[in-house]
């Protein structure tokens, strides 16, 4: 039997809320609906991180950031002599499909090291030189060459992910895409075509309420540090990022109708981490705070899944899974060996996908989360939140307090309860994080990892002020 195709569609800063099929009535996104139609949505899809590079490297190796390093948004070089590419040595979900005859291309943006250097596998590689940039003003590295790109970003790498499934009819092994956008991810006005902003003109924006500052914001020339000077500007632009790439996710989906192997494949989408616009008094996801924050929306992320013939279609599943999981659930699903990916806190999730319940409790319902020395446990009704060394520390009771507005860890009556979480998380990490690689004890202010954390353990990020990707 031949195997699937997949393609694997991941956003950049779009926050579990801003989709229609999620609930919101205001953000327009019919194609991501309708792909939740026909197939799977999961409501509580975590990142491993709250910030794009260390979130994206779990997403591909399964592991934690404790576990592979990537601590922060990488800086410093991305392309060229001094760049590295900070996935080396480490096994990844496109090494496993290379092993298993895949053809792989690259989409969008990579930003985990050596943007110019195609990985193993890949027969098409076009990334996006590091982790963000203007939309109408970006390089890009086509097989290891620049390219100048003037046209609108969201666009371009659509129409190269659509150029790739085409050249891929030629061949009979199946392929693998990477569709990586950089939307929604800030700069947000002015950067988007007129026929998405004049869709927002006269939002009222009442999903994204515009709540008093956060008293950990972060601030870049009187304006939060992941957002922009004027508020209203800036949704007008997210919501019109999102409903951009959302059409553009419909012209590379018609591609593999076009071609009839639409029942073939497999497609994907989430983001790489989650995001506020505004919910709890700041812009950004982890470092749109100091200390660094693990709120929902900063830890979790749309995911939809969409395999014919082969998962349930118009679904929803509520368990708490996250992006240590993915590797070996995609693996999984196309019928490949997942072990690999499970040797660590990763367990593929393909029995909830098709709808089965679990007979044996395989795994506590918890999930984790860390940046840097900031780590969380998550159950399905309690949070706990732990900054080396000294805090401040938070706990909220999600089933009376959904919104995280009531930090309760000073309460009497709920100290069995923290000691309780504190020491499972403590567990957890003894056994999954690398000690020369673990991230609870580094400087992480949300600036920047230069260099990799084995070079340099107390060195390895810069000095605070810039946004992150």
């Amino acid at each position: 039997m031949s195997r699937k195709n997949l393609v694997l569609i991941v956003s950049d800063d779009q926050g579990p809320w801003a989709l229609g099929a999620a609930g919101n009535h205001e953000i327009r996104t019919p194609v991501l609906d309708g792909l939740a139609d026909r197939g799977v949505r999961l409501d509580r899809f975590f990142c491993a991180s709250p910030v794009c590079s260390p979130a994206r490297a779990s997403l591909l190796t399964g592991r934690i950031p404790s576990a592979h390093g990537v601590h922060d948004y990488l800086d410093g070089a991305h392309a060229g002599a001094g760049s590295r590419d900070h996935l080396r040595g480490l096994p990844t979900l496109t090494d496993a499909l290379a092993d298993a005859g895949y053809r792989l291309g690259l989409s969008g943006k990579w930003h985990l090291g050596a943007s110019d250097m195609p990985r193993r596998g890949f027969v098409h590689w076009y990334a996006l030189h590091g982790g963000g940039s203007p939309y109408r003003d970006a390089i890009m590295y086509r097989d290891g060459e620049p390219e100048h790109v003037t046209g609108y970003l969201t666009d371009v790498i659509a129409d190269d992910a659509a150029g790739f499934i085409d050249a891929e009819q030629d061949h009979d092994a199946p392929f693998f895409l990477a569709l990586n956008f950089t939307a929604p991810h800030k700069p947000f006005a002015g950067q988007h075509p007129d026929e998405f902003t004049d869709m927002y003109q006269d939002c009222a924006f009442d999903t994204c309420p515009q709540e008093q500052p956060h008293e950990w914001l972060q601030t870049l020339d009187g304006a939060p540090i992941g957002g922009e000077a004027d508020a209203r500007e800036a949704l007008i632009g997210y919501f019109a990022a999102v409903t951009a790439m959302d059409a553009a996710i419909g012209r590379v989906l018609e591609r593999l109708r076009v071609h009839g192997i639409e029942d073939d494949t497999i497609v994907v989408f989430l983001s790489d981490n989650g995001f506020n616009c505004g919910q709890h008094g700041f812009w950004g996801k982890g470092n749109g705070t100091f200390p660094m924050n693990m709120y929902d929306e900063s830890v979790m992320v749309p995911f939809v899944i969409a395999a014919p013939g082969l998962l349930p279609s118009g679904a929803v599943r509520d368990e708490l899974l996250s992006a240590y999981d993915l590797s070996a659930t995609l693996l999984d699903l196309l019928g490949l060996d997942p072990a690999p990916f499970e040797e660590g806190p990763g367990r593929s999730f393909a029995r909830a996908l098709h709808g089965e319940v679990a007979t044996e409790p395989e795994r506590p319902v918890v999930v984790h989360s860390e940046y840097g020395p900031v780590r969380m446990i998550r159950t399905s009704e309690r949070k706990y939140v732990h900054r080396h060394p000294y805090g401040p520390h938070e706990f909220y009771d999600l089933a009376a307090d959904p919104g995280e507005r009531r930090n309760l860890v000073g309460d009497p009556a709920r100290a069995d309860e923290v000691a309780a979480l504190r020491g499972r998380m403590r567990a957890w990490f003894v056994e999954h994080a690398v000690p020369d690689l673990d991230g609870q004890g580094l400087p992480v202010f949300g600036a920047g990892q230069t260099r990799p954390l084995n070079d340099d353990p107390l060195g390895a990020f810069a000095a605070p002020g810039w946004d992150g990707a």
